[in-house]
C-alpha cells in the first residue's frame, strides 16, 4: 500500500489581500471553455493555454462524433456519467448538457494534477487510484 497523502488542492498564493487566490473566475457556462486561471498562470506544469485549447476542441470533435452516432448523448437517458481519466475536464464541458452530468476522475498516478483545473471550470471532480 502507498501512504495516504492530502488531497485537497491548495489555492494558490497571492501578493495581497485584495487579490483572487490562483486569478479570477468567469461566471458559468463562459467557463466552461476558458482557459483556467492556474494553466494562464503557469501553475500547471507542462500546460500551456494552446494545449489546453487543443484539448477543449478534440472533445467537442469526439462528442460531435458520439452524438452522431447515439442520438441519447445528453439526453436523460444518460443522466450519470463518469470520466475515469478526466484530464482538464473537457469531455465533460463538450457534452454541455443540463439533462447529465459527468463526475471527472482523476488518476492519483495521473502525471499532472489537474483536479484543481476542472474545478476551476464549474465541474465536479475527484481523486481515484
Amino acid at each position: 500500500y502507498k501512504k495516504m497523502t492530502a488531497c485537497i488542492t491548495p489555492f494558490p498564493d497571492v501578493s495581497s489581500a485584495d487579490e483572487v487566490a490562483g486569478g479570477a473566475l468567469k461566471k458559468f457556462p463562459d467557463r466552461l471553455n476558458a482557459v483556467p486561471p492556474r494553466i494562464a498562470s503557469g501553475s500547471v506544469s507542462g500546460v500551456t493555454p494552446n494545449l489546453f485549447n487543443e484539448d477543449v476542441k478534440l472533445w467537442r470533435k469526439h462528442v460531435n462524433a458520439y452524438k452522431r452516432i447515439n442520438k441519447f448523448i445528453g439526453t436523460e437517458r444518460y443522466r450519470n456519467i463518469m470520466d475515469m481519466n478526466a484530464g482538464f475536464g473537457s469531455f465533460a464541458a463538450a457534452l454541455e448538457s443540463p439533462k447529465s452530468w459527468v463526475m471527472n476522475v482523476v488518476p492519483t498516478i495521473a502525471e499532472k494534477n489537474t483536479l484543481g483545473v476542472i474545478y476551476e471550470r464549474g465541474l465536479i471532480g475527484i481523486y481515484h487510484d
